[in-house]
């Protein structure tokens, strides 16, 4: 793949964004999108807020579903 080198301005502008950027020339025509690279080692890992007493509640639960009960019950809304 072909490597284009930034000047320093248009560098720093892009290091600006995190989501992805359409590029444009001066008449609006898009010429490409830029995706910027993600750094993994930045992101924290999520975890839903539920408590122990609930975690505990939802592994007494007696009452279950199957996956053909839920599509019977959806398909019923």
């Amino acid at each position: 793949m072909p490597k284009v080198t930034l000047d320093a301005a248009l560098s720093s502008k892009l290091h600006a964004f995190a989501q992805d950027v359409e590029l444009c020339d001066p008449d609006g025509r898009v010429l490409g999108r830029f995706i910027p690279r993600v750094d993994m080692s930045e992101w924290k890992p999520i975890s839903p807020d539920v408590s122990e007493e609930e975690l505990d509640r939802r592994e007494q639960s007696t009452e279950w579903y199957t996956t053909a009960d839920v599509f019977a019950h959806l398909e019923k809304l």
